[in-house]
């Protein structure tokens, strides 16, 4: 896999937290500079470690599933992607919390990284240096974060959850490349 593909996917994992970026630009509507550094940071801290912890146990089980670990890391994209789509789609609850929050920061960073986890596992498949994946996908989510809640500030929240299905069809394309990259 090469680092635009690699790219890719620190792009459609990082859709989520877009996604919860807006809400708080929405929800904080007076943020200072260092307040969302420090949200965009959280989120990336955790979304680039969680592959770390997919990655070594996908690594310890390697030599059993090696023969499929093409499907596997198919398999968990697409499927992650159809959770990005459904999640996607749920209504809003409406309830109030404050994003900045230290608890309410580590759980969203920990929910929108769920994902990167599971893609860590399939990336281990796949012979890839841990250190450009974890400086990647940090990367580009912070960026992303930080972007978000600079567009839920000033532009509202129109397109959080559009952007959450622009990253699962990332995902998606990403897996079937792995997989037609198997059989080519």
């Amino acid at each position: 896999m090469g680092f635009v593909t690699l790219l890719l996917i620190a792009v459609g994992l990082s859709f989520d937290s877009f996604a919860v970026s807006i809400s708080c630009g929405l929800m904080v509507k007076e943020i200072k500079f260092f307040q969302a550094f420090r949200f965009a940071f959280t989120l990336a801290l955790f979304q680039s470690l969680m592959p770390v912890f997919g990655w070594l146990l996908g690594y310890s089980i390697k030599e059993y599933v090696e023969a499929f670990g093409h499907w596997i890391a198919f398999t968990l994209l697409v499927v992650i992607a159809i959770r990005m789509i459904f999640s996607s789609l749920k209504k809003n609850d409406g309830e109030k919390t404050d994003p900045l929050e230290i608890k309410t920061m580590i759980g969203l960073a920990l929910a929108t990284s769920i994902d990167a986890l599971v893609i860590g596992v399939g990336l281990a498949f796949l012979n890839l240096n841990i250190l450009l994946i974890i400086f990647t996908i940090g990367a580009v989510t912070f960026i992303i974060s930080m972007l978000g809640v600079l567009f839920g500030k000033k532009a509202g929240g129109k397109f959080g959850k559009k952007m959450e299905i622009v990253g699962a069809v990332i995902l998606i394309i990403i897996g079937l490349k792995i997989l037609l990259q198997h059989f080519i």
